[in-house]
């Protein structure tokens, strides 16, 4: 046979597995200018995508996060995991008590969130996003890829759990209206720092990260639910304020909408609900002692 063969391929795509079918081959004549070349690009693209999403699915293994919808530092895991399409099962713990499962993963600290990979624990927060980012590589970067970069990334990371976060639970909780405006002074500086580093790091871009989501977008948007709330917890409060933090805002909006966060971040008025609770219990504990 003179002229040249291509076999025609039928495909079916069943949820759990790849069928390729043959048909009877098909005999072309050279005059029917049919360019093999780009037949096998669009063959060989299709492929190479479909075996990657099935690798990545198979890398995924069991995965499994123990926290509670209304933390930050659980929101975080849950948001990079998100954005590494990485599908997880959440395991919600009950407000004020702890399960077996979560103080068996996590003995030192006995809190949540912790990552289960394969039965494997992975406790504290940052530590969970960075190897979100480093098991599932495939997927966006999250810590940016020079090592300068990613200790400015790190350090705004701890800046926001170190400094910054305690002066919202300060506000929040605060017993007295002198110890509730210190916090918020404290708040209001580290907002303009935080306005100072967006403009610097993203050199104008839509977040820390560049033109995706990163760690410090993660670290600090997860916050983001509890800003809100204590804003008007403290009677309209402005702490994310156009005029002074600009770049935040438009920040702020850009990160709350992407596909990744916004079914994560709760709503303002449940968190207000629930930080009602969560303060009763820290007074009447410190009533109490």
């Amino acid at each position: 046979i003179k002229e040249p063969i291509i076999s025609l391929l039928s495909l079916t795509l069943p949820t759990e597995s790849l069928y390729i079918r043959i048909s009877r081959p098909c005999f072309l004549s050279p005059n029917r200018k049919l360019k093999i070349s780009s037949f096998y690009s669009v063959f060989f693209h299709f492929f190479s995508q479909h075996f990657s999403a099935l690798a990545m699915a198979s890398n995924n293994g069991d995965v499994k996060l123990i926290g509670a919808w209304a933390s930050p530092y659980v929101m975080r895991p849950r948001i990079a995991l998100n954005v590494k399409s990485v599908e997880y099962e959440f395991l919600q713990e009950q407000f004020g008590s702890k399960s077996e499962l979560l103080l068996k993963s996590n003995p030192v600290h006995k809190k949540i969130p912790v990552l289960l990979h394969n039965g494997k624990p992975i406790c504290e927060s940052s530590i969970i996003v960075e190897y979100i980012d480093e098991v599932w590589s495939s997927g966006p970067s999250i810590l940016p890829s020079d090592p300068y970069d990613r200790a400015v990334a790190r350090f705004w990371a701890a800046y926001l759990d170190e400094k910054w976060f305690p002066n919202v639970r300060g506000a929040a909780a605060a017993s007295s209206e002198e110890a509730k405006n210190a916090a918020v002074d404290q708040l209001k500086e580290g907002m303009a720092l935080l306005e100072g580093a967006y403009v610097e790091i993203s050199k104008g871009k839509d977040f820390f990260g560049g033109e995706k989501i990163g760690f410090i977008d993660i670290a600090f948007g997860s916050m983001l639910a509890w800003l809100r709330a204590l804003q008007v917890m403290l009677g309209g409060v402005k702490l994310l304020d156009e005029e002074k933090t600009p770049g935040l805002c438009k920040w702020a909006a850009k990160f709350s909408a992407d596909p990744a966060v916004k079914d994560v971040l709760p709503e303002t008025e449940k968190i207000i609900e629930f930080a009602k609770l969560l303060v009763a219990k820290i007074k009447a504990a410190a009533a109490s002692s």
